[in-house]
C-alpha cells in the first residue's frame, strides 16, 4: 500500500511524462475491511464507477473443493487471491483467474484444517487465517503459511498458534508490530508473534479474556486493539498487552446487543461497530471509567446479522436486515441518530450479512438471495441497486473485495460446492433474472 501511494505521489509530482513511465503496482486487498482502520473503503478503484459498473458482468469461477464459503472474504496480494471454506482449507488462485470461465485447479491449497469462517491476512509473505484444528473438537488455531506456497498442490502451515478449545470462527487476523491479534468463539482475545515461535505450535503472547463469545474481527488504534463481543461489549485492551499471560480491557461499552460478527472500524478517532439493534460510537480514548457509555447510538437495525460498518465519505453503511441503512458519520447532535438514506435491493428479499464495500462511489454487498449488489453510495431517500452479480449460491455472507476493477466474493453452488466467484469489466454481459 505504502509503496503504491509513494510511485503515485512521485508521478503527480513529475508531470504527465513520468505518470506515463512509472508502472502502477495493482491494488492489494491484504486483509478483511482493507485498511488498517477497518473502514471497508477503497479508495484507490479508477475502472469500476457509477456509471461502469451497469457494465459488469461474471469473469471467471474458481472449484473451492467442493465446500461452500461462509462469511470468509477474500484477500488480493502479490498477485493470487486468498479464501477459506467451511471445509478447513484455504485456497489460492492466480488473480487474472486461469484463462477460462472455470477454473479447477488452485494455485495451491492448503491441508485440512476444519472449519474456516474467517478471512485470510496477508503480511510480509506470510498468509495467516483462522480455524478449528478438527471436525470433531472446538480446539481453535491460527496458522501461518508461506503466501507464495510450498512448491507442492498442497501445504501445510509454517507454524500455527495454539487457541486451545477456542474455536476461531469470523474473527479475522489483525497483525501490528509484531503481533497477531484473533478473537475466539470461547471469549478470549489472542496475540500471537508473528513470527512463530520457533516451533510447530506455539502459545499466545499474551490473551484477553472478554465476558462472551466473539466472532468480531479486532482493530487496532493508536496502541489499543478493540473488539466486539456476544456479551454486548465492546472491549479496549493495551496491544502490547499487560505484563501477564491474561489481561483485563482498559474499558468497556455499552452496544445495542450482541456483536455477533461487526468488527469495529476507525474514524475520527471514534469507534463505530454494529449490534442487534443498531449502530454504536464510541470515543476511541474511553471515557476515563472502567465502563463507557456510547456517544450516540442508531434508531433503527431489529434485524441484524453481524456485518461491519463501512465508513466513506462522511457516511457509515450498516446492513440491516434485506437493506443498507445509511447514517451521518459525525451523528445528528442527539443520542438516538435516524437513517441519512436507504439502499435497498429489489427482487428476493433476504438478508445481508455481508459486510459492505464502499469504492469509488460505489456500495457492494452480498445478499443471501444468491447476488452481489451494488448501490450508488451518494444515495438520498430510499435507492434501488443499480447492479447485481448472480452467484450459483442462495448464501452470500462474503464481503466482497473490490480492486483492479474486478470484484472478488465467495460462495457455493446448491450443492454445496464452495467458489470463489469474480466480476468485471471485459466480460460476459450480466444478464438480469
Amino acid at each position: 500500500m505504502r509503496r503504491f501511494l509513494v510511485l503515485a505521489w512521485l508521478a503527480f509530482l513529475a508531470g504527465p511524462g513520468l505518470a506515463a513511465s512509472v508502472a502502477q503496482p495493482p491494488v492489494e486487498w491484504t486483509h478483511f475491511r482493507f485498511d488498517e482502520k477497518h473502514t471497508g473503503r477503497q479508495p484507490f478503484e479508477t475502472k469500476l464507477n457509477p456509471d461502469t459498473i451497469r457494465s459488469a458482468g461474471p469473469l471467471w469461477q474458481g472449484e473451492l473443493n467442493g465446500e461452500l464459503v461462509d462469511y470468509s472474504s477474500p484477500a488480493v496480494a502479490g498477485g493470487f487471491v486468498y479464501i477459506g471454506n467451511v471445509d478447513g482449507q484455504l485456497v489460492v488462485y492466480p488473480a487474472d483467474g486461469c484463462g477460462a470461465e472455470f477454473c479447477g485447479q488452485p494455485a495451491w491449497r492448503s491441508t485440512n484444517l476444519a472449519q474456516i469462517m474467517d478471512s485470510p491476512t496477508v503480511v510480509n509473505g506470510i498468509v495467516y487465517v483462522g480455524s478449528q484444528s478438527s471436525q470433531d473438537s472446538n480446539d481453535g488455531k491460527l496458522n501461518a503459511f508461506d503466501a507464495a506456497g510450498c512448491g507442492q498442490a498442497v501445504c501445510a502451515p509454517l507454524w500455527q498458534g495454539d487457541a486451545g478449545t477456542e474455536s476461531i470462527l469470523q474473527s479475522s487476523p489483525v497483525v501490528w508490530k509484531g503481533l497477531v491479534f484473533v478473537g475466539s468463539f470461547g471469549g478470549k482475545l489472542f496475540a500471537f508473534d508473528a513470527d512463530g515461535c520457533g516451533r510447530q505450535l506455539c502459545r499466545p503472547v499474551w490473551t484477553g479474556i472478554l465476558g462472551g463469545a466473539t466472532e468480531s474481527t479486532p482493530v487496532v488504534f493508536k496502541g489499543v486493539v478493540y473488539v466486539g463481543a456476544d456479551d454486548g461489549k465492546l472491549y479496549a485492551f493495551n496491544a502490547k498487552g499487560c505484563g501477564k499471560k491474561n489481561c483485563a480491557p482498559l474499558w468497556t461499552g455499552a452496544l445495542q446487543g450482541s456483536a455477533l460478527a461487526s468488527s469495529p472500524a476507525i474514524y475520527k478517532s471514534k469507534i463505530y461497530i454494529g449490534g442487534q439493534h443498531g449502530l454504536s460510537v464510541f470515543d476511541a480514548s474511553g471515557c476515563g471509567q472502567a465502563s463507557c457509555a456510547p456517544l450516540w447510538q442508531t434508531t433503527d437495525g431489529d434485524n441484524f446479522f453481524g456485518g461491519s460498518p463501512a465508513i466513506a465519505g462522511g457516511r457509515v453503511y450498516l446492513p440491516e436486515e434485506s437493506q443498507i441503512d445509511v447514517y451521518d458519520a459525525d451523528g445528528c447532535g442527539q443520542a438516538m441518530c435516524p437513517t441519512k438514506a436507504i439502499l435497498f435491493g429489489s427482487g428476493m428479499q433476504d438478508g445481508i450479512a455481508s459486510s459492505p464495500t464502499v469504492a469509488n462511489g460505489v456500495v457492494y454487498a452480498g445478499r443471501n438471495s444468491g447476488e452481489v449488489l451494488a448501490w450508488r453510495a451518494d444515495c438520498k431517500g430510499l435507492c434501488d441497486e443499480i447492479w447485481k452479480g448472480f452467484t450459483d449460491d442462495p448464501i452470500v455472507s462474503s464481503s466482497p473485495s473490490v480492486v483492479n476493477g474486478k470484484i472478488y466474493v465467495g460462495g457455493s453452488d446448491h450443492g454445496f460446492s464452495g467458489r470463489l466467484y469474480v466480476f468485471g469489466l471485459g466480460g460476459p454481459s450480466e444478464k438480469r433474472r
